[in-house]
């Protein structure tokens, strides 16, 4: 692994820092304010994107993608996890699991969504089934050739702007030792398809403006041309295209944060109590030290994972301590620089009292911090037969 970016990573982290400084930045407060991106400035967003070359570029150059490395593309989260994930959602990164299309999907859903035509929506979460997704309610059975589907999904990510959705639903039970065992299929659904609505969802602390939703099914009819992958293969093409989503949570945690830190530095340097910096002080520099520090573990961890996947190395594990330790880091980091605001951290003159609460889902979604942890210990234990 080299430790130096490479002259083309560098032009990849100074262009995407430009446009989230310049694009995003100065709509920030007004969409923390009103809790929605207005139409007109997502389309704008979207256009310089595209314009940049960025849009889709975690998909391949043969679909029309930038066809970025797994770093490249970690890179580019990074920086845009400096800026409102309200807004940066319109810089365009589909989900890679469309490139299981077929053919004819491809066409349909697939090239539109590379090239900024459609935006797609994961669903996957329902209220009793997180990161228990065999434990999902939601089905879809056989009726006359097609699939009837019933149910619902909740905490949906973009959905409000998605044009289609790529939904997990169980579709068959199978008897183990264990107990029985849901098989999952994957189906691509249209908004507006009969029997299925988009509702609101709830109200977050975290990221406002980036909404969630609530996806109901009540006998949405779909045929066969509808499932992504496999009948019953959910978990493979979830295995073979999402696992890597933790790394992209793991790499806004660090740009988050080196944003938060940056803040922080400038007010310790700047802040004056009983005549001098308030970093001169050992309980404000010490903080500072521990920040940075963890931060660059952080950043290296997601780099280093994202290194083992361009190698074709096995990554699991450390993309879940990447994953781990950049969310709870992010945490901590923010809480210090609160600290360091003092008072006036927890008003809104700042945006140090947003990145503390909007820190706080991202040790729950993309698996919680407890799965993580479950993961690492099992990919330790078992090769012991533990």
């Amino acid at each position: 692994m080299q430790f130096g970016l490479t002259a083309e990573q560098e032009m990849i982290v100074s262009t995407v820092r430009s446009f989230v400084e310049k694009e995003i930045y100065p709509h920030e407060a007004e969409v923390e304010r009103s809790g929605q991106v207005p139409p007109e400035l997502a389309a704008e967003i979207k256009r310089k994107c595209r314009a940049l070359g960025f849009y889709a570029c975690n998909f391949p150059e043969e679909v029309g993608g930038a066809g970025l490395s797994q770093l490249d593309f970690t890179l580019v989260e990074r920086e845009l996890g400096r800026g409102s994930m309200a807004l940066t959602h319109f810089f365009g990164r589909p989900q890679n699991i469309l490139m299981a299309c077929d053919s004819a999907q491809r066409e349909r859903y697939l090239l539109p969504a590379v090239r900024g035509e459609k935006m797609d929506a994961l669903a996957m979460t329902e209220p009793d089934a997180g990161s228990d997704v065999r434990g999902m309610k939601c089905t879809a059975v056989r009726e006359g050739g097609d699939w009837l589907v019933n149910g619902s999904k909740h905490f949906i990510s973009g959905a409000e702007h998605a044009d289609f959705f790529i939904v997990f639903v169980a579709t068959g039970e199978d008897e183990t030792p264990k107990g029985p065992k849901k098989r999952i299929t994957t189906f691509l659904v249209d908004r507006g398809t009969p029997g299925f609505e988009v509702r609101e969802g709830y109200a977050s602390v975290s990221h406002r403006g980036y909404r969630n939703s609530i996806l109901d099914f009540d006998n949405c009819r779909l045929p066969d041309a509808q499932v992504l992958g496999a009948v019953d293969g959910g978990f493979e093409v979830m295995n073979t295209w999402l696992y890597a989503t933790r790394l992209t949570v793991a790499a806004f945690c660090v740009g988050r944060a080196r944003r938060c830190f940056d803040l922080a530095l400038t007010q310790a340097a700047e802040r004056r109590q009983f005549g001098q910096p308030i970093g001169r002080f050992q309980g404000v520099g010490f903080q500072i030290a521990d920040m940075v520090t963890e931060i660059d573990a952080a950043d290296w961890l997601t780099l280093a994972a994202a290194w083992r996947l361009d190698q074709g190395l096995p990554a699991n594990r450390e993309i879940a301590s990447a994953k781990l330790y950049a969310s709870e880091m992010l945490a901590r980091v923010t809480d210090s620089s609160l600290q360091i605001f003092g008072g006036m951290g927890l008003m809104d003159d700042f945006p140090i009292e947003r990145f503390w609460r909007d820190a706080r889902v991202e040790r729950i979604w993309d698996g919680t911090s407890e799965i993580q942890r479950h993961i690492i210990s099992r990919d330790l234990l078992r090769p012991l037969g533990a």
